[in-house]
């Protein structure tokens, strides 16, 4: 049976979770939460744009995801041109909506009940997996079996580290560190007093807007780059 602890005396500290145990794991009911917030809200809004688009006269929702889409396939078109694998539009697309959406659930009042899902590892190492997974799949796909370990292998051993370690690690430790430190700074200050508490947590709420946008810019901008890379052809390499 899951049984939920509410710590630090009824708010979450950054770093700390509401927990539940389910077949004797110990799970981040917060995160899990809050993870489906944001997938609701994407999905949602998806739905709901896409029922109402109309040639004439787009609605914001509309104007702003043809705008995402585009942007997108303008990109995916400069790194790999025809070679795009078929999905990765969509999966840069549903990754950059979805991480804005865990992003900016923190400038929500909840912050302290239900903080962004991407201030916890176990969230963006998840996130990584998908990108790293699908990134070799696509390179066999375009390369072959052989072809692809060929063209990993030419790169020296140090691009290999790099590759499988260092840069998945930095795609999900980047996004999670600056979440988590805004999480941090709004503990912070949060010691203030109470008669000039509001402005410095205006201010910050409006840079977590931009820390939150432009994290999922890079997380979206590096996994078309990490594709691009993975179905260079041998001469290209």
């Amino acid at each position: 049976m899951a049984r939920t602890e509410l710590l630090a005396a009824g708010e979450v500290q950054p770093g700390e979770h509401w927990t539940g145990t389910w077949f004797g794991m110990t799970v981040n009911l917060d995160t899990i939460v809050a993870t489906l917030v944001a997938a609701v809200i994407v999905c949602g809004l998806g739905l709901y744009t896409a029922r109402r688009a109309v040639a004439g006269r787009p609605s914001v929702l509309q104007i702003a995801f043809e705008a995402l889409v585009g942007w997108v396939q303008g990109q995916s078109e400069q790194l790999m041109g025809s070679r795009t694998p078929r999905g990765v539009v969509g999966l840069a697309v549903s990754l950059f909506a979805f991480i804005l959406a865990c992003n900016w659930l923190a400038v929500l009042p909840t912050e302290h009940v239900l903080p962004p899902p991407t201030a916890d590892v176990n969230l963006t190492y998840p996130l990584m997996l998908l990108v790293v997974v699908w990134v070799n799949v696509a390179g066999i796909r375009a390369q072959g079996l052989r072809g692809h370990v060929v063209a990993i292998v030419r790169k020296g051993p140090f691009e290999i580290i790099s590759q499988f370690f260092g840069r998945p690690a930095s795609l999900a430790l980047r996004l999670w560190g600056n979440i988590f430190a805004g999480g941090l700074m709004v503990g912070v200050i949060g010691l203030l007093p109470v008669y000039v508490l509001w402005l410095p947590t205006a201010a910050w709420k409006l840079f977590d807007l931009f820390i939150g946008g432009l994290q999922a810019v890079i997380f979206a901008l590096l996994t078309l780059i990490y594709f691009g890379e993975a179905v260079e052809t041998a001469e290209e390499h």
